[in-house]
């Protein structure tokens, strides 16, 4: 029997989405993406329930939209190769997005999947 899909919106594996986590010298760019929440890769453990603020830049028609955004860790775990951590892969769900920034996320979603 196959699982049965949990999430309430939908969801794209992207890495072009570029975003700058607070604290963060780098910026780092999406693995995938929802209006609920964002999967990326930092250089750097987080501990998981930590709040976070980023900036995620998504391109909207001829600009780009910056949106800045508050969310929470709700996954974290080291990439290891060759027997070192080579990064961090972490899981931020969105925390008070306003309205509008869920629908620029939704019409990037919707954009990207109808190509």
């Amino acid at each position: 029997m196959a699982a049965q899909e949990r999430r309430k919106f939908q969801r794209i594996e992207d890495g072009g989405l570029s975003l700058k986590l607070e604290g963060f010298d780098s910026i780092t760019h999406t693995l995938n993406i929802s209006p609920s929440g964002v999967y990326c890769k930092v250089d750097k453990p987080l501990p998981l329930m930590s709040r976070v603020k980023l900036k995620l830049m998504v391109p909207d028609k001829a600009t780009v939209k910056n949106l800045e955004v508050s969310g929470i860790v709700v996954r974290e775990h080291p990439v290891i190769v060759d027997g070192s951590i080579k990064h961090y892969d972490i899981a931020i769900f969105f925390e008070d997005l306003s309205a509008k920034d869920k629908e620029i996320i939704a019409d990037y979603i919707s954009n990207k999947k109808d190509k």
